[in-house]
């Protein structure tokens, strides 16, 4: 039987983030001797996050706490996972991929002798031994893993589980007495942007896609940037939706040509982008061929606005095609979520 160690940092409020309790749902799923190790800021907070998940059946808590473990950073969060992975004989160790887990994990399996895969989008035993999915060749090509070499450390993607919402309860904590090693840097704060100027949104239930055709020009032979940002930010701030981009709009400044100030790489979908995971895609001046349907992939309601019945959606990849003009539409749209608000 696998020994199992969930890694997870605790929040300031003593709760763990949706990316931990989704990690949570994998590890009991798999089976084995699970054991949960947490990382924070005080013994308290570790405490109070065990006892939320008391319910999981794991078999032990182990905590590594102290002011140097609350901020991401390499060397403090490699050094709390390898003396919790070392304390629990741990022989498969699951991380949720968080920017956090993902720096320091790799060099944590170094460490210990063992292997890590990420990008793991599934996990299940077969005959004790765990096998894990993930997609190659962006998103094209499955493929089912296994390894014999043991510690395996592995990353697992968000959204792939349902977030662990067992009891809570009262769970017994093992400290674990960690030193912190030297650092050079210090964490002065967090400069983030306004909730309502935030575009990209892991957890929104709709993700809107929008295409060059924003920028190009429109019925009236002139080219309308300043009312798309309008739509598109109105839209955005109204519906509480995450913002995805076409590789050809994003590259655009490269171009000359008029932009939306407010899309980045970072917004790009698609073969070369992210492939996000949200209930609903509306995709707007977009054709939809296969490089950007890539994206899409983990959509699981798809819809798109586009004036030619013929493009890329109309053949069998939108679920639902809307023909018409994107911005006429969008104008109504952004009418009715106003009235309603």
């Amino acid at each position: 039987m696998e020994k199992i160690l969930l890694l997870a940092h605790t929040e300031s409020d003593g709760t763990l983030a949706k990316a931990a309790l989704e990690a949570l749902t994998a590890a009991v799923g798999l089976g084995g001797e699970l054991t949960v190790g947490l990382v924070g800021a005080d013994a308290a907070s570790a405490a109070c996050a065990a006892n939320r998940i008391a319910g999981c059946g794991a078999a032990r808590f182990l905590a590594v706490s102290g002011e140097a473990f609350a901020q991401p950073r390499y060397a403090t969060d490699a050094a709390a996972a390898e003396a919790l992975s070392r304390a629990s004989g741990a022989t498969v160790i699951l991380a949720p991929a968080t920017s956090r887990w993902s720096r320091a994990l790799p060099g944590v399996a170094f460490r210990l002798g063992g292997q890590v895969d990420t990008h793991a989008t599934g996990v299940a035993g077969e005959g004790g031994a765990p096998a894990v999915s993930r997609w190659f060749y962006r998103q094209r090509m499955e493929a089912v893993l296994t390894r014999s070499r043991r510690p395996w450390a592995i990353l697992l993607d968000g959204g792939c589980w349902a977030a662990w919402s067992g009891p809570a309860g009262t769970a017994s904590v093992e400290s674990i007495a960690v030193e912190a090693p030297p650092t050079r840097t210090t964490v002065a704060g967090i400069q983030a942007p306004k909730a309502d100027e935030q575009t990209i949104r892991p957890d929104a239930r709709l993700l809107f896609v929008a295409g060059a055709g924003w920028t190009k020009k429109q019925a009236d032979g002139a080219v309308h940037t300043d009312e798309a940002d309008s739509l598109i930010r109105g839209f955005l701030r109204a519906a509480q939706a995450s913002l995805g981009s076409s590789k050809s709009l994003v590259d655009l400044s490269g171009e000359g040509q008029a932009v939306l100030q407010f899309m980045t790489h970072l917004n790009q979908v698609g073969q070369t982008g992210a492939t996000p995971r949200h209930p609903k895609g509306l995709s707007t001046c977009c054709h939809g061929e296969e490089p950007h349907v890539v994206g899409w992939r983990f959509i699981n309601q798809r819809r798109a606005i586009n004036l030619d019945p013929n493009c890329g959606w109309a053949r069998g990849k939108a679920d639902v095609l809307y023909v018409a003009d994107a911005f006429e539409v969008m104008r109504q749209v952004n009418a009715l979520l106003g009235a309603k608000a």
